[in-house]
């Protein structure tokens, strides 16, 4: 869940990109017995917040998606193995919110 976890550093506030389904599911995979219900529990019980779900229209997305997340992530890793902090800064593009052609 490391890689799938995000959060704002001024409130100290967490959340987890990953739904209470797919977290219990990949804990049975590891051979813990454990409902959505108890993740949810649990995730908030370590100060976790659940974060809600917004629908949004999808926009499809690049093959190498992952590939470039996961090699921020192995960066990230990198530089606090060796001290150095680390930031995230959100550059998305701009767009317009709604259905134009």
């Amino acid at each position: 869940m490391r890689h799938d976890t995000a959060g704002d550093p001024i409130s100290g506030l967490r959340w987890t990109r990953k739904t209470t389904e797919k977290v219990a599911r990949e804990l049975r995979r590891m051979g813990i017995q454990v409902s959505p219900r108890t993740v949810a529990r649990l995730l908030k019980d370590i100060g976790f917040s659940l974060r809600v779900n917004h629908k949004k229209i999808s926009a499809g997305s690049r093959p190498d998606r992952d590939e470039q997340f996961a090699y921020i992530a192995d960066q990230c890793e990198c530089f606090s193995k060796d001290g150095n902090p680390t930031i995230s800064i959100d550059t998305k593009k701009k767009e317009l919110i709604g259905n134009f052609r």
